[in-house]
């Protein structure tokens, strides 16, 4: 899109240029505004969900951080956790130095998070907030991973020029995107009901990564557009198998479409409640689920600070998948911008 209107436009082309960029304005904020009210309404010292007259007087003493102690409860260990991701992050950094060579400190920032994490959760069974907490985190990633390797086999296979019927099967693996939640809940409900999986843990990780392999499949496959496959023949060539030309020649190529579907299968698996409901069990209870009861059940102001902290992570993977879209296209020689 041209940022600048050349001295030779027309009058419709001027009404265009300013009129295009007022419905791109209106549209964004009518897609960011309902986010980003909730942020400071998590920080409501009353039980209201409402702005309170303190709250836009800016009164310090209308605003208060109890929401988010009331979600993080007052167990755990998150001292201790942190201190563990410490040492292990530096203990990795010293690794990659006497290894390879290289200072990297994001191993340090990466395991303290972690760390972080898993302390706090650690020691939490029956809080309120932070056991649907840990189920969300325990399911998500294990159905993120199932939702990479199946998704990366199938878009790698869907890009040789010999599989039959290519256009049809693509339709058929992207189709929990088409179709309807509820449709795709019911239909998993009745089935999980027959075999056995109906409320378990297992269920509900398969059902959340049939939704995240589409995402896989498209990022996957965006990136096999430009790949080129004489390398794979050199490989072949020069004695590699099948599998050593897929992990040292395919994988690195490949590597910022796969970490990209996966991030979104983490994010559709993180936020998803609607077939979690179907399919799952109190015992698999996840925090969007908990928020949709609190809800329905009790308007607690705790589900602002919950949701939050739900933007916050989805803010940052976004951004990594940004990130990786970038180095993707500097990779292919392509400008990002």
């Amino acid at each position: 899109m041209d940022t600048k209107l050349p001295p030779y436009a027309t009058v419709g082309q001027r009404i265009w240029f300013y009129g295009f960029r007022v419905i791109c304005g209106l549209i964004f904020f009518f897609l960011i505004a309902p986010i980003l009210t909730i942020i400071p309404l998590s920080f409501n010292a009353e039980d209201f969900f409402t702005f309170t007259p303190g709250m836009l007087a800016l009164d310090p003493d209308a605003y208060s951080l109890r929401h988010y102690r009331e979600f993080f409860g007052q167990g755990g260990y998150p001292w201790i956790g942190l201190l563990i991701g410490l040492a292990l992050g530096i203990a990795a950094t010293v690794a990659l130095k006497m290894f390879k060579g290289t200072t990297n400190y994001f191993p340090i920032v990466i395991f303290a998070i972690i760390g972080l994490i898993v302390g706090k959760l650690s020691g939490l069974e029956g809080e309120e907030w932070m056991t649907p907490m840990r189920n969300s985190l325990r399911i998500a990633p294990v159905a993120t991973l199932l939702s990479v390797g199946f998704g990366t086999l199938a878009a790698i296979g869907l890009s040789q020029s010999h599989v039959p019927f290519k256009g049809a099967i693509m339709a058929i693996l992207i189709s929990p995107m088409i179709v309807p939640l509820i449709i795709s809940a019911a239909g998993m409900y009745f089935f999980y009901s027959r075999i056995g999986l109906q409320g378990t843990f297992m269920g509900v990780v398969l059902a959340h990564a049939a939704l995240g392999i589409p995402f896989v499949i498209i990022t996957v496959t965006a990136t096999l557009v430009g790949f080129d496959r004489s390398l794979t023949r050199a490989a072949a060539n020069l004695g590699a198998n099948p599998v050593t030309t897929f992990f040292r020649i395919q994988m690195p190529l490949i590597l910022p479409g796969v970490i990209s579907g996966g991030l979104f299968a983490f994010i559709t698996s993180f936020d998803e409640v609607v077939v979690v409901i179907f399919v799952g069990s109190a015992g698999q209870q996840t925090l969007p689920w908990q928020m949709f009861t609190g809800l329905r059940e009790q308007i607690s102001p705790t589900i602002l600070a919950a949701a939050t902290v739900l933007v916050a992570i989805s803010v940052i993977l976004l951004t990594v998948v940004e990130l990786l879209r970038q180095r993707s296209e500097r990779l292919r020689g392509i400008d990002p911008h």
